[in-house]
């Protein structure tokens, strides 16, 4: 087995001091602050028809330390504002090369809390992390050993929602290697009834862990709805009620997707999965919950970035692609498929098929014959009382 190095977030929850904390939450008001006048003054330039870079906000922050209105920028270390002002570059990149969205601005109640530190903004020797601004390092939780020698590049320290601390480490990872090419592949198939579908017949069921914690989620939202907008220490507690909450099903969820995603990529060599715009899907209200708790967009990116470290091969068939409709014995296809048919019988050959088996197997092929043409799948023969397949767009194929 090759190793290859990789940087890798290792990430861990602490206990701050309430030193630490008060300093730490007025870093995270600060790189906000920063955030947000970077992005109105690029704003007011991009109206009159100019583009404000990196270098041109980094002058400014250096400004408005000097005012006396933003005095306070200069109580916390520069470094999590200066890189505030690049990840506002990094936004404004993906937005003129089409990407992503316009920036928007950070809100103090919704926006995530988080500063991120690079090496010379703090000192990590024999396991203990001492971030700029403080005297005493951090007391983490190390629940996993860094890779042994490890030196961290930049770390970035949050609270969530639920009030809870986490440290991230960059490092480069050299225990990572890729794992001997296997002659196995499977197609997989996304649902609600079962989580995965595989070409193989097998299927992993949905553990709906929303669904199991909604009564105890109702509950603290009726708690915070009767808490009154001005009553702000009891309406804090119950928000983070509800927060703890929401925790609790994330935490159980992402497990569940390590382990699911972790077991794919060790037994298969090539994945093959629908290219879904999860985005419009959830726009379908009587759906929208479900398929938020299914969480395939997060199963997708655990499943190719584990593919990229282990050496194996994600491929996307286009979302167009009848895999459903399309009988994968004789290449019939069907004219319909309603949501409510589990099974069906093609009228062409005669064969049964389970609806999600079938569309997984039917993805496995299309996902081979691209991986070794290298090009689109013309449409499927028409077929008598059925109807042409959409031609097949050339997958993405991933690293």
């Amino acid at each position: 087995m090759k190793a290859t190095h990789v940087k890798r977030a290792f990430k861990y929850r602490f206990y701050p001091t309430g030193a630490q904390a008060a300093e730490l939450s007025r870093t995270f008001g600060c790189v906000r602050k920063v955030y947000n006048l970077a992005l109105a003054a690029r704003t007011e330039a991009w109206g009159r028809q100019e583009r404000v870079n990196y270098h041109q906000t980094s002058a400014m922050l250096t400004a408005w330390k000097k005012t006396e209105e933003y005095a306070y920028l200069n109580d916390v270390s520069s470094v999590p504002l200066q890189q505030a002002l690049r990840h506002l570059q990094v936004a404004f990149t993906n937005f003129f090369d089409k990407r992503a969205k316009y920036p928007r601005f950070k809100s103090r109640k919704r926006s995530r809390k988080s500063a991120e530190y690079t090496t010379s903004a703090f000192r990590f020797r024999n396991g203990r992390l001492t971030l700029a601004k403080m005297a005493e390092p951090l007391d983490i939780v190390w629940s996993r050993p860094l890779p042994e020698g490890a030196s961290p590049s930049t770390v970035t320290v949050s609270q969530d929602p639920a009030g809870r601390w986490y440290v991230s480490l960059v490092v480069q990872d050299p225990t990572i290697q890729r794992l001997p090419a296997a002659d196995t592949a499977v197609g997989i198939d996304v649902g609600l009834d079962h989580l995965l579908t595989l070409s193989t017949g097998g299927k992993i069921t949905n553990p709906r862990h929303e669904r199991e914690d909604r009564a105890r989620l109702a509950q603290a939202q009726r708690q915070l709805a009767r808490k009154a907008k001005g009553d702000g220490a009891n309406r804090a507690k119950a928000r983070r009620k509800v927060a703890k909450v929401y925790a609790r099903i994330a935490d159980r969820r992402r497990d569940h997707l390590h382990k699911l995603t972790t077991r794919l990529v060790r037994e298969h060599q090539t994945i093959v999965i629908e290219d879904l715009s999860v985005r419009n899907m959830v726009k379908n209200r009587s759906l929208a919950r479900a398929i938020s708790d299914a969480a395939w967009s997060e199963f997708r990116g655990m499943l190719e970035y584990k593919a990229a470290w282990y050496g194996r091969d994600v491929i996307a068939v286009d979302r167009f692609f009848p895999s459903s409709k399309l009988c994968s014995t004789c290449g019939a296809v069907r004219s319909g498929m309603p949501l409510h048919i589990r099974t069906w019988t093609c009228a062409g050959c005669g064969a049964s098929h389970d609806r999600d088996v079938n569309a997984a197997r039917n993805l496995l092929a299309v996902g081979l014959t691209v991986s070794v043409c290298g090009a689109g799948v013309r449409p499927q023969r028409s077929t008598p009382g059925g109807q042409s397949a959409t031609k097949q767009k050339t997958p993405r194929r991933e690293p």
